[in-house]
């Protein structure tokens, strides 16, 4: 994973609450959650980003 970069994100709190939720249950942040949902998101589209060490 390249740099990390710091931005604002509004989310219905109901739907942050679920977050906070699973994140718990799984022994992550709630950043790691979004993180982790994100990145499952953009593998199942087969739009995840390559990182250098796939491409060689």
């Amino acid at each position: 994973m390249g740099k990390k970069k710091a931005f604002a994100l509004r989310v219905d709190e109901d739907m942050l609450k679920a977050i906070e939720k699973w994140a718990s249950d799984e022994f992550r942040s709630t950043n790691g959650q979004i993180e982790w949902m994100l990145n499952k998101a953009l593998k199942e589209a087969k739009r995840n980003p390559k990182n250098k060490k796939q491409e060689e």
